[in-house]
């Protein structure tokens, strides 16, 4: 059998091999980079080259990246301690959208109020702008939806809510690599990204805050990341990241074209089998691809597509592998039947024509086995 055909790049994404070499390098590095002596102040100075590489990357300044243990830490400090901060400043209103990451959403179990998509996943702007007032104090939109692919209108809301001095929080783990992130141009002020969704390693992200914003810390500690997260400085992992970043940004034009290549093949090849392609529905992102096959239940066709050596998955992997009717898509008006026969296939660095050749070749007896055992 060929090499299995890796599309799930929306939960993890292979290590780059720039990644790889800056990871390699730097392990061996000795010294806590808050320490004063020689080797500390040399493990600072990579973090801090590895800080400046990846701001570099993302239109930010060095001061603005708070690194964090991934994009789900990044959103709890955003939302959690941005929230904290601004009830000591008289804001008691949190406005998060219906198709977040279950790190934001959780925000609603805390009182945060839930801002309607509409059916094509993208978030209901005439609404969204009547809800920001002078009691919101953080409003948080994510820029590429991880389930659907779809991109989010920020502009008009970052005017909106610059007009309230509400805070805009964005999680853009899926945007990084795929879609052009500025921080400084994007009207936010708050910006989470991921390490390993673009190719670097597992348990690296940060928070882009500016200078201007400061959430509450939400552990205890030294405070060693502007005093808004705490921990000692991951070196080996910052630089790798930074890598990936650089690596992924440098060559997002030509990666834009190539993957938006593999996805309209992905949607010819679902729509010819009866699929419904929702990320066609909208302005979405070239990596990721969701699509419907009526009649189905997605966990059987996973399970044939996998025995077959091709890997896709059900929608988020955020959720400790407990697959239920995605929150995203019931949100977008889909019914509870559609979102369990809802897959997702994202691709990414390492993804090949052949990857794709390999879905085309299985994906019509996959779909005609698993219609057969619904």
């Amino acid at each position: 059998m060929p090499a299995p055909a890796y599309l799930d790049h929306a939960a993890s994404s292979p290590l780059r091999p720039e990644a790889f070499d800056a990871l390699v390098t730097h392990l061996p590095l000795e010294g806590n980079p808050s320490a004063l002596h020689v080797a500390g102040q040399r493990a600072r100075r990579a973090l801090e080259e590895a800080r400046e590489r990846l701001a570099a990357a993302v239109g930010a300044a060095p001061g603005d990246v708070v690194f964090t243990s991934g994009g789900s830490e990044a959103d709890s400090i955003a939302l959690i301690g941005g929230m904290r901060a601004r009830r000591q400043q008289g804001r008691t209103r949190c406005l998060v959208s219906a198709v977040e990451h279950p790190a934001v959403l959780g925000m609603l179990q805390r009182g945060a109020e839930a801002l309607p998509v509409t059916r094509d996943g993208v978030i209901d702007v005439d609404r969204a702008l009547e809800s920001i007032d002078g009691d919101v104090g953080v409003v948080s939109v994510m820029a590429v939806n991880n389930e659907t692919g779809i991109c989010q209108p920020l502009a008009d809301l970052c005017a909106a809510a610059l007009g309230h001095d509400a805070w805009v929080h964005t999680d853009a783990v899926q945007a990084l690599g795929h879609v052009p992130v500025d921080f400084r141009a994007s009207g936010v002020d708050m910006m989470s990204l991921s390490a390993h969704k673009v190719g670097g390693p597992v348990g690296i992200g940060a928070l882009l805050v500016r200078r201007s914003v400061t959430p509450a810390m939400v552990g205890l500690g030294g405070g060693q990341e502007r005093d808004i997260r705490s921990g000692t400085g991951a070196v080996a992992l910052a630089a790798a990241f930074a890598a990936a970043a650089a690596t992924a940004t440098e060559s997002l034009e030509a990666e834009t074209v190539r993957l938006g290549g593999m996805q309209a093949r992905i949607m010819a090849v679902s729509r010819e089998l009866g699929g419904d392609v929702s990320t066609a529905l909208a302005e979405h992102a070239p990596h990721i691809t969701n699509v419907t096959f009526a009649g189905t239940r997605a966990n059987d066709l996973l399970f044939l597509l996998d025995q077959a050596g091709v890997y896709a998955s059900v929608g988020s992997a955020c959720r400790a592998g407990v697959h239920q009717p995605s929150e995203v898509l019931l949100a977008m008006g889909r019914t509870s039947d559609e979102a369990a026969a809802t897959l997702r296939f994202s691709t990414g660095h390492s993804t090949t024509d052949a990857d794709i050749a390999r879905l085309e070749e299985v994906l019509p007896t996959a779909l005609r086995q698993a219609r057969a055992a619904f």
